[in-house]
């Protein structure tokens, strides 16, 4: 069984063994909305079992942006719609082969079936599969990837972020030129961060720390432009020297 583990009230997060993906589970009475379920098919298939251990029923799914590890599901899950951003839906669409191809060749036929069935909304998650006692605000941006969504939900003054505000990952900002993109993002976010008692990475662990993580993120990109080396723990975490070398090519072929 996946283990949930309550971060709010009624918000559960469980954590997969690859690269500490996170997947939301919004609950109210008997019912469930997915945010990003992930990754293993053992670990999705766990997930199922825990709910319906809970006698849940998955009324929705969301996505928060178009990455494979993002847009996955279960056909246990049921049929239940499930949403994104109207740019994550049309990346889900337009690069479906590319998509396919990062879950791996050995991913289970039916589960890579699934992978991406996202419809378009921008303006909020259609009431009908959202669990009662829950009133999800989506914050939509381009940072990281066009059309990244986050997660407001003011009630519980949790943040969904996706792959934004990890304590784990350093920013990881898309190639070419989406460095502009991802600190007008940042901009976005701060003031839901500033009200947040819980930031739910998409990578990472949560944590009520949502403004002190975006402050680093920004200071990591301002030392990064500027050409300073960053003092920033997370370089230290596997991987992140890469994305590092990574961004520092970026923002000299721009200039």
């Amino acid at each position: 069984m996946r283990e949930l583990t309550e971060v709010a009230d009624g918000v559960f997060v469980a954590t997969s063994a690859i690269m500490s993906t996170t997947s939301t589970v919004l609950i109210g009475d008997d019912e469930a909305l997915l945010i990003d379920p992930c990754w293993l098919p053992t670990e999705l298939d766990g997930l199922a079992d825990t709910l319906d251990a809970r006698g849940l029923t998955v009324v929705g799914g969301f996505a928060t942006h178009a990455h494979h590890d993002h847009l996955l599901w279960h056909e246990r899950f049921g049929r239940a719609p499930r949403w994104a951003s109207q740019a994550t839906a049309a990346l889900a669409r337009d690069e479906r082969a590319e998509l396919l191809h990062s879950l791996g060749a050995g991913f289970p036929h039916p589960l890579a079936d699934l992978m991406g069935r996202v419809d378009g909304v921008d303006a909020a998650i259609p009431s009908e599969s959202v669990p009662r006692g829950f009133a999800p605000e989506l914050v939509v941006h381009d940072g990281h990837a066009p059309g990244h969504t986050a997660v407001w939900l003011p009630e519980q003054r949790v943040l969904v972020a996706g792959d934004m505000l990890s304590d784990l990952e350093l920013p990881l900002p898309f190639a070419p030129d989406d460095l502009d993109s991802y600190v007008a993002a940042l901009d976005r976010l701060a003031p839901y961060a500033a009200q947040a008692a819980v930031v739910i990475p998409g990578h990472g662990t949560p944590g009520g720390d949502a403004l002190a993580r975006l402050d680093a993120d920004r200071r990591y990109l301002n030392d990064v432009v500027a050409g300073r080396a960053p003092a920033d723990p997370r370089l230290a975490n596997p991987g992140m020297d890469q994305e590092y070398e990574r961004l520092q090519r970026m923002v000299a072929a721009n200039g």
